[in-house]
Protein backbone atom coordinates (compact mmCIF):
# COMPACT_ATOMS: atom_id res chain seq x y z
CA UNK A 1 0.00 0.00 0.00
CA UNK A 2 1.26 3.48 -0.92
CA UNK A 3 1.74 5.43 2.29
CA UNK A 4 3.22 8.52 0.65
CA UNK A 5 1.93 11.79 2.03
CA UNK A 6 2.36 15.43 0.98
CA UNK A 7 4.19 17.62 3.48
CA UNK A 8 3.39 21.30 3.86
CA UNK A 9 5.36 23.85 5.86
CA UNK A 10 3.27 26.10 8.06
CA UNK A 11 4.95 29.42 8.88
CA UNK A 12 4.08 31.38 12.01
CA UNK A 13 0.60 32.85 11.84
CA UNK A 14 -2.42 34.00 13.79
CA UNK A 15 -6.08 32.94 13.83
CA UNK A 16 -8.51 35.59 15.07
CA UNK A 17 -11.97 35.25 16.58
CA UNK A 18 -14.62 37.60 15.14
CA UNK A 19 -14.67 39.83 18.22
CA UNK A 20 -10.90 40.39 18.14
CA UNK A 21 -10.97 40.92 14.35
CA UNK A 22 -13.60 43.64 14.75
CA UNK A 23 -11.78 45.25 17.69
CA UNK A 24 -8.65 45.65 15.56
CA UNK A 25 -10.11 46.25 12.08
CA UNK A 26 -13.62 47.63 12.68
CA UNK A 27 -17.17 46.42 13.04
CA UNK A 28 -18.27 43.88 10.43
CA UNK A 29 -14.77 43.61 8.96
CA UNK A 30 -14.10 40.65 6.66
CA UNK A 31 -10.62 39.27 6.00
CA UNK A 32 -9.31 39.65 2.43
CA UNK A 33 -8.21 36.33 0.93
CA UNK A 34 -4.90 36.35 -0.95
CA UNK A 35 -4.36 32.58 -1.22
CA UNK A 36 -6.37 29.46 -0.50
CA UNK A 37 -4.63 26.95 1.74
CA UNK A 38 -4.96 23.18 1.42
CA UNK A 39 -7.30 22.46 4.34
CA UNK A 40 -11.06 23.02 4.14
CA UNK A 41 -11.85 26.75 3.95
CA UNK A 42 -8.48 27.95 5.27
CA UNK A 43 -6.84 30.88 3.50
CA UNK A 44 -3.95 33.28 3.92
CA UNK A 45 -5.37 36.75 4.48
CA UNK A 46 -3.87 39.97 3.17
CA UNK A 47 -3.98 41.39 6.69
CA UNK A 48 -1.08 41.09 9.13
CA UNK A 49 -0.56 42.06 12.76
CA UNK A 50 2.43 42.76 14.96
CA UNK A 51 2.53 40.84 18.23
CA UNK A 52 4.29 41.87 21.40
CA UNK A 53 5.30 39.47 24.14
CA UNK A 54 7.20 41.06 27.00
CA UNK A 55 9.36 43.75 25.42
CA UNK A 56 9.88 41.93 22.10
CA UNK A 57 7.85 42.30 18.91
CA UNK A 58 7.31 40.04 15.90
CA UNK A 59 6.22 42.15 12.94
CA UNK A 60 3.78 41.33 10.14
CA UNK A 61 2.38 38.05 11.41
CA UNK A 62 0.05 36.72 8.69
CA UNK A 63 -3.59 36.19 9.62
CA UNK A 64 -5.09 32.87 8.50
CA UNK A 65 -8.85 32.79 7.96
CA UNK A 66 -11.64 32.15 8.34
CA UNK A 67 -12.24 33.45 11.86
CA UNK A 68 -12.04 30.90 14.67
CA UNK A 69 -13.80 30.36 17.97
CA UNK A 70 -10.77 31.77 19.85
CA UNK A 71 -7.75 33.81 18.86
CA UNK A 72 -4.58 31.72 18.61
CA UNK A 73 -0.98 32.48 17.61
CA UNK A 74 1.21 29.67 16.24
CA UNK A 75 4.96 30.24 16.46
CA UNK A 76 8.11 28.13 16.08
CA UNK A 77 10.68 27.25 18.73
CA UNK A 78 13.05 29.70 17.01
CA UNK A 79 10.45 32.45 17.49
CA UNK A 80 10.06 31.52 21.17
CA UNK A 81 13.83 31.64 21.71
CA UNK A 82 13.94 35.08 20.06
CA UNK A 83 11.14 36.26 22.35
CA UNK A 84 12.92 34.79 25.38
CA UNK A 85 9.97 32.64 26.47
CA UNK A 86 9.01 28.99 26.78
CA UNK A 87 5.90 28.13 24.80
CA UNK A 88 3.83 24.96 25.14
CA UNK A 89 3.65 22.45 22.31
CA UNK A 90 -0.05 22.03 21.51
CA UNK A 91 -2.46 20.92 18.82
CA UNK A 92 -4.28 23.83 17.25
CA UNK A 93 -7.30 24.78 19.35
CA UNK A 94 -5.83 23.56 22.65
CA UNK A 95 -4.90 26.87 24.24
CA UNK A 96 -5.90 26.40 27.89
CA UNK A 97 -3.10 27.57 30.18
CA UNK A 98 -1.04 29.15 27.39
CA UNK A 99 0.59 32.60 27.49
CA UNK A 100 -1.00 35.68 25.98
CA UNK A 101 0.29 38.54 23.85
CA UNK A 102 -0.54 42.04 22.70
CA UNK A 103 -1.84 42.28 19.13
CA UNK A 104 -0.95 45.52 17.35
CA UNK A 105 -2.49 47.06 14.23
CA UNK A 106 -1.23 50.59 13.63
CA UNK A 107 -2.23 52.46 16.79
CA UNK A 108 -4.75 49.87 17.97
CA UNK A 109 -3.64 47.35 20.58
CA UNK A 110 -5.46 44.33 21.97
CA UNK A 111 -4.17 42.20 24.82
CA UNK A 112 -5.15 38.53 24.72
CA UNK A 113 -4.79 36.52 27.93
CA UNK A 114 -3.93 33.22 26.26
CA UNK A 115 -3.43 31.57 22.89
CA UNK A 116 0.29 31.56 22.03
CA UNK A 117 1.57 28.06 21.17
CA UNK A 118 4.08 26.05 19.22
CA UNK A 119 1.91 23.91 16.96
CA UNK A 120 2.27 20.14 17.35
CA UNK A 121 3.15 18.56 14.02
CA UNK A 122 0.11 16.78 12.66
CA UNK A 123 -1.42 14.91 9.74
CA UNK A 124 -4.77 15.94 8.25
CA UNK A 125 -6.94 13.44 6.40
CA UNK A 126 -10.58 12.74 5.66
CA UNK A 127 -12.35 9.54 6.82
CA UNK A 128 -11.89 7.78 3.45
CA UNK A 129 -8.13 8.48 3.44
CA UNK A 130 -7.89 7.46 7.10
CA UNK A 131 -9.56 4.11 6.42
CA UNK A 132 -7.29 3.41 3.44
CA UNK A 133 -4.17 4.27 5.47
CA UNK A 134 -5.43 2.53 8.66
CA UNK A 135 -5.30 5.75 10.67
CA UNK A 136 -7.40 6.68 13.70
CA UNK A 137 -8.11 10.18 14.98
CA UNK A 138 -5.63 11.17 17.70
CA UNK A 139 -3.14 8.38 17.03
CA UNK A 140 0.55 9.18 16.55
CA UNK A 141 2.48 8.20 13.45
CA UNK A 142 5.98 8.80 12.14
CA UNK A 143 6.90 10.32 8.78
CA UNK A 144 10.08 9.32 6.97
CA UNK A 145 11.55 11.95 4.66
CA UNK A 146 14.23 11.05 2.11
CA UNK A 147 16.84 13.32 0.59
CA UNK A 148 20.08 15.08 1.46
CA UNK A 149 18.71 15.94 4.92
CA UNK A 150 16.77 12.70 5.39
CA UNK A 151 15.13 12.19 8.75
CA UNK A 152 12.11 10.69 10.44
CA UNK A 153 9.67 12.77 12.47
CA UNK A 154 7.85 10.99 15.29
CA UNK A 155 4.78 11.92 17.35
CA UNK A 156 2.76 13.28 14.44
CA UNK A 157 -0.85 13.48 15.59
CA UNK A 158 -3.56 12.31 13.19
CA UNK A 159 -6.51 14.70 12.76
CA UNK A 160 -9.46 13.35 10.81
CA UNK A 161 -12.19 15.63 9.43
CA UNK A 162 -14.67 15.28 6.60
CA UNK A 163 -13.33 18.38 4.81
CA UNK A 164 -9.65 17.62 5.35
CA UNK A 165 -7.22 16.70 2.60
CA UNK A 166 -4.25 14.38 3.19
CA UNK A 167 -1.21 16.42 4.27
CA UNK A 168 1.33 16.58 7.07
CA UNK A 169 1.91 20.03 8.58
CA UNK A 170 5.37 20.85 9.93
CA UNK A 171 6.54 24.23 11.17
CA UNK A 172 9.43 26.13 9.60
CA UNK A 173 12.01 24.78 12.06
CA UNK A 174 11.01 21.21 11.22
CA UNK A 175 10.90 21.95 7.49
CA UNK A 176 14.36 23.50 7.59
CA UNK A 177 15.74 20.46 9.44
CA UNK A 178 14.43 18.22 6.64
CA UNK A 179 15.44 20.56 3.82
CA UNK A 180 11.81 21.27 2.87
CA UNK A 181 11.07 24.91 2.09
CA UNK A 182 7.33 24.93 1.22
CA UNK A 183 6.21 21.46 0.17
CA UNK A 184 7.66 17.97 0.10
CA UNK A 185 6.81 14.28 0.36
CA UNK A 186 7.12 11.74 3.11
CA UNK A 187 6.11 8.20 3.96
CA UNK A 188 3.82 7.28 6.85
CA UNK A 189 5.27 4.75 9.27
CA UNK A 190 2.75 3.11 11.58
CA UNK A 191 3.90 1.80 14.94
CA UNK A 192 3.73 -1.96 15.18
CA UNK A 193 3.69 -4.30 18.15
CA UNK A 194 6.82 -6.42 18.59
Amino acid sequence: MNKKVPIEISARHIHLCQKDLETLFGRGYQLKKIRKLSQADDFAARETLDIKIGSKIIKRLRIVGPVRKETQIELSITDAVGLGINLPLRLSGNIKGTPGATLIKSKKKLKIKRGVIIAQRHLHCNPKEAKKLKLKNGMSVSIKIKGARALTFHNIKVRIGKNYKLAVHLDTDEGNAAGIIKKGKGEIILKTCS
